[in-house]
C-alpha cells in the first residue's frame, strides 16, 4: 500500500504513529470493570494467546510490543523506572487491544468497512504528515520502514491497523451521534464556569496546631502499639557483599583498530555500504479521479485533466520556469509548494509509470506526460547517482568506531569471566589482587540504595536478591560493563522495635493528631461564626487569621486556600452566608461570601458555542464509554470474548522478567 502511495501524485501525509492514536483512544474510551480476568472459563484461548474476540485473536508479542511502545513513549530515555513499570503497562497494553479488537468486531458486525480509497484518504489527511513528509517531500521507505520498525511493527501491520483505527474511528462517531446538548443546560454551565465571587475566610492551619502538641512517651508507645501491623517487616531486607567493577570506558581507552581490522569490518559488512541507484526528481501533477472498485475511469474528467496537463507541458517546453509552473499548477499540495521536489529516490518506492520514466531520463531532462492512477506527472530529473559501493576511506571514521566497540565489548566479557572464574577457584579477594583491581565491601544495603561506582540497576540488584546464601561469586552486565560479585551476608526483613523509630512515630501521631484537631478547630470556627454571624470575631476568638479575596472564578487560585475546585462550596453561598469548614491541604478554612458577580449576557453569546461543544465532546466521550463497557459485559456473557487469565499472569511475569 504505502509504494502505491508514495508516487508522483499528492504527497501523502502517513500515519505510522496509528498505534499510539489508538492506545490513546483506547485509554479515553474506559478499562472495564473486572479487569481482564473476567471472562476465564472453559474454552480458553489457548497458550500464546491472551484473548479471543470472534475470529480476532490478542497475541502475547503483540501485547509485549503494544507494552514497549508505552513505555517508549512515556520514557524516551529508557532507565531503571521504566524496567519497573514492564509489569504493569503489560496489564495496560493486554487491556487497550482487546478494547481495539472488541470494537473492530462490533463494527464489522454492524457492517462498518473501511475500502482502501478510505484507507488512502486517511493516509493522506493524517496526523503524522510532518513527521513523514517534512516539507511536503517523503522521507523514504527506507525510514519509513525504520520508523515502522521502531514501533515493533511491519508495514502490512501497520497498515491493517490504520484500517482498524477508521474502524474504530466510524463506529464512535456512529454511537456518540445521539448526544444532545440542551440550551438551559449550556447556560446553567456558562454561569457555573464564569460566576465570580468575593468573599473573607480565615485560616486556621495545621503547622500552627502540631506546634502545640508535645506527645507523653506513653501516647506514643500506645500509638505504636495500636500500629504495629503497619510496621511489621518495615524495615526491608538488606544484604551485604564484596564486588569488582570492570569497567567499558578503561578497557574502550586502550582499544585500538588497525588497518587490518578495518578491513575485515568492511569486507564483513560491504552490503551495508552498497549504495542503490536513485535519482533526485521534481514533478508536476494533474490529477484524475481515483476509480472506485468495479467501477469504470471517468473518461471525460481523464480528458480534461490531459488536456490541462498538455497545456503545462506546453509551457514548459516554451521556457517556463519548473518550479513556477508546479507551484501554479501541481495537485500535489506537498510538493507544489516547495516547486515540486521529491528529493531522492530509489527503485521500487514509485508507482512503476512514475519509476521507468525518472530513471530512464538523463540529468536535467524533463519527460513528456506519464500516466499512472493518479494522473498525469511531468517529471524533471534534477540529478542522479549510479548504483555503487562505498569505499573503505570512505567510511574508515564510521567503521574505526565500531571496531573499537566491539574488542571492548569481547574485552570486557573476557576480563569479567576471567575474573569470575579465578574468585571461584583462588577466593574473591586474591583474584581481584591478581587481575589489579580494588575489591569493595559494602555495608548492609537495600534493593534502592546506591553502591560506589555505579549508577542505579535494578537488574543488578535483582541478581544480587536473588542470589542464594553461600553462592559462589556470579556477575551481572551492567551499563558501565560488568560487576562480578559475592554474597557476603543477608539481614531479613524485620519489625523495628519501638526505640529504633520513635522520631517515625512520633510524626505520625502529631500529623494524624493535628489533623483531627484541624478539623475539630475549623468545624467550631464555623460554629461561632454561624452563631453571631461575625468571622472576624469567631476568628478573632479562636486565633485564627482572616483575610479578604479578590472576585475569583471556580478555575482560580486564592491564597492559603489554593484551587477553587477546593472550595466550591462557597459559590453555593448567598451574599452575607458563612460556610461550613474548608479542608485545603493543610489548612482549614472558613468564609463569608461578600459579592457574587454573575456574567453578562453578552459574554454568553461569545463563549455558548465554546461552551456547548465542550459538553457535547464530554457527553460523546460519556456515551461510548458506557457503551464499550456493555459491549465487553455483552461480548464476554455470550462467549464471543474469551480472555486468557493463566496466560496475562504469564505475561505479566515474563515482562517483569525482560525488564529485569
Amino acid at each position: 500500500m504505502i509504494r502505491q502511495l508514495q508516487n508522483a501524485g499528492p504527497t501523502v501525509k502517513i500515519i505510522l504513529g496509528a498505534l499510539l492514536v489508538l492506545i490513546c483512544a483506547s485509554m479515553a474510551i474506559t478499562l472495564i470493570p473486572g479487569g481482564i480476568g473476567s471472562s476465564l472459563g472453559i474454552g480458553a484461548p489457548p497458550a500464546g494467546v491472551l484473548a479471543t474476540i470472534g475470529d480476532q485473536q490478542v497475541t502475547v508479542p503483540e501485547v509485549q510490543r503494544e507494552a514497549r511502545a508505552m513505555i517508549r513513549q512515556q520514557f524516551p530515555r529508557g532507565g531503571p523506572q521504566a524496567s519497573m513499570l514492564l509489569p504493569y503497562f503489560a496489564g495496560q497494553a493486554a487491556e487497550q487491544l482487546i478494547n481495539e479488537k472488541t470494537l473492530v468486531a462490533e463494527a464489522r458486525h454492524l457492517g462498518l468497512r473501511v475500502s482502501d480509497d478510505e484507507l488512502r484518504d486517511e493516509l493522506q489527511h493524517g496526523q503524522l504528515g510532518p513527521m513523514l513528509f517534512p516539507d511536503g517531500k517523503f522521507i523514504g521507505q527506507e525510514e519509513y520502514e525504520n520508523f515502522v520498525q521502531r514501533n515493533d511493527l511491519t508495514v502490512p501491520q501497520f497498515e491493517a491497523l490504520e484500517k482498524d483505527f477508521v474502524l474504530v474511528r466510524e463506529l464512535r462517531a456512529l454511537v456518540a451521534s445521539s448526544a444532545f446538548v440542551g440550551d438551559t443546560e449550556v447556560r446553567d454551565e456558562f454561569n457555573r464556569r464564569n460566576t465570580k465571587v468575593k468573599f473573607e475566610y480565615a485560616v486556621v492551619t495545621q503547622a500552627d496546631i502540631l506546634k502545640g502538641l508535645h506527645p507523653a512517651e506513653a501516647e506514643l508507645r500506645a500509638y505504636y502499639e495500636r500500629n504495629k501491623a503497619a510496621y511489621n517487616n518495615s524495615i526491608p531486607e538488606k544484604r551485604q557483599i564484596k564486588y569488582v567493577v570492570v569497567d567499558n570506558a578503561k578497557i574502550a581507552a586502550a582499544a585500538t583498530a588497525t588497518d587490518q581490522d578495518l578491513q575485515a569490518y568492511y569486507d564483513q559488512h560491504r552490503d551495508e555500504y552498497r549504495v542503490p541507484e536513485q535519482v533526485k526528481v521534481s514533478h508536476i501533477l494533474i490529477k484524475t479521479p481515483l476509480p472506485t472498485p468495479g467501477a469504470k475511469e471517468d473518461e471525460k474528467a481523464v480528458a480534461d485533466a490531459r488536456v490541462k496537463a498538455e497545456g503545462v507541458l506546453k509551457e514548459l517546453k516554451a521556457g517556463g520556469d519548473f518550479a513556477k509552473l508546479a507551484g501554479k499548477y501541481s495537485d500535489d499540495p506537498g510538493s507544489a509548494k516547495s516547486g515540486g521536489e521529491l528529493g531522492w529516490i530509489g527503485r521500487g518506492r514509485t508507482v512503476p509509470e512514475f519509476e521507468k520514466a525518472a530513471f530512464s531520463l538523463g540529468k536535467g531532462q524533463t519527460s513528456d506526460l506519464i500516466k499512472s492512477t493518479y494522473g498525469f506527472h511531468i517529471i524533471r530529473v534534477e540529478d542522479k547517482h549510479d548504483a555503487h559501493l562505498k569505499t573503505l576511506p570512505d567510511v574508515k571514521s564510521e567503521i574505526e568506531e565500531k571496531v573499537k566497540q566491539q574488542k571492548t565489548a569481547r574485552a570486557a566479557e573476557a576480563a569479567a569471566n576471567a575474573l569470575l572464574s579465578q574468585a571461584r577457584t583462588d577466593g574473591f579477594d586474591k583474584a581481584a589482587a591478581a587481575k589489579d583491581q580494588t575489591a569493595i565491601t559494602t555495608d548492609f544495603f537495600s534493593r534502592t540504595d546506591n553502591l560506589p561506582g555505579l549508577t542505579a540497576n535494578p537488574q543488578f540488584m535483582e541478581a544480587v536478591f536473588n542470589e542464594a546464601e553461600k553462592a559462589p561469586p556470579d556477575v551481572v552486565q551492567v551499563p558501565q560493563g560488568y560487576v562480578v560479585f559475592q554474597l557476603l551476608a543477608i539481614k531479613p526483613p524485620a519489625t523495628p522495635t519501638f526505640e529504633e523509630i520513635r522520631s517515625r512515630v512520633e510524626s505520625e501521631f502529631k500529623n494524624e493528631r493535628a489533623a483531627f484537631l484541624l478539623h475539630q478547630k475549623t468545624q467550631e470556627l464555623s460554629d461561632r461564626a454561624k452563631a453571631a454571624h461575625d468571622l472576624k470575631k469567631a476568628a478573632k476568638d479562636l486565633g485564627a487569621t482572616v483575610k479578604t479575596s479578590e472576585l475569583v472564578l471556580p478555575d482560580g487560585q486564592v491564597p492559603d486556600l489554593g484551587s477553587m475546585t477546593n472550595a466550591s462550596a462557597i459559590f453555593a453561598l448567598n451574599p452575607g452566608e458563612i460556610s461550613g469548614p474548608i479542608t485545603a491541604g493543610a489548612n482549614g478554612v472558613v468564609a463569608h461570601l461578600l459579592e457574587k458577580q454573575a456574567p453578562t449576557d453578552q459574554d454568553f453569546a461569545e463563549k455558548k458555542d465554546q461552551i456547548r461543544q465542550s459538553l457535547l465532546e464530554t457527553k460523546q466521550n460519556d456515551l461510548f464509554g458506557v457503551f464499550v463497557t456493555n459491549l465487553r459485559k455483552d461480548m464476554e456473557k455470550s462467549n464471543r470474548l474469551k480472555v486468557n487469565q493463566e496466560e496475562m499472569k504469564n505475561l505479566t511475569r515474563q515482562t517483569a522478567q525482560e525488564g529485569s
